[in-house]
């Protein structure tokens, strides 16, 4: 399976913002990871962007992902890219 990045951004007070979604956020990143397609992902340490890094079949996964998030749909993340990556080392 290839590796995909994706960046985003948040929106603007998104430590007040997200308290609401928080939780369904998190649940969803955990059953991610445990289905092993999310290999890690975080906020930057201002919290103006998002970093994730994720094992797919395609890109078209990756974006469903995003876009079911809780954080997505409710416009905490306000914009994204996926980009596919080749891991180096």
């Amino acid at each position: 399976m290839a590796k995909y990045i994706m960046w985003g951004s948040y929106c603007e007070n998104v430590l007040e913002k997200r308290a609401p979604y928080r939780q369904a956020h998190l649940d969803g990143l955990t059953k991610q990871k445990a289905e092993g397609v999310l290999i890690t992902l975080g906020p930057t340490k201002d919290t103006t962007q998002v970093f994730g890094i994720y094992e797919a079949e395609d890109e078209a996964t990756v974006r469903q992902l995003v876009e079911n998030d809780p954080y997505w749909k409710n416009s905490i993340w306000t914009e994204y890219t996926v980009k596919e990556w080749i891991q180096a080392f």
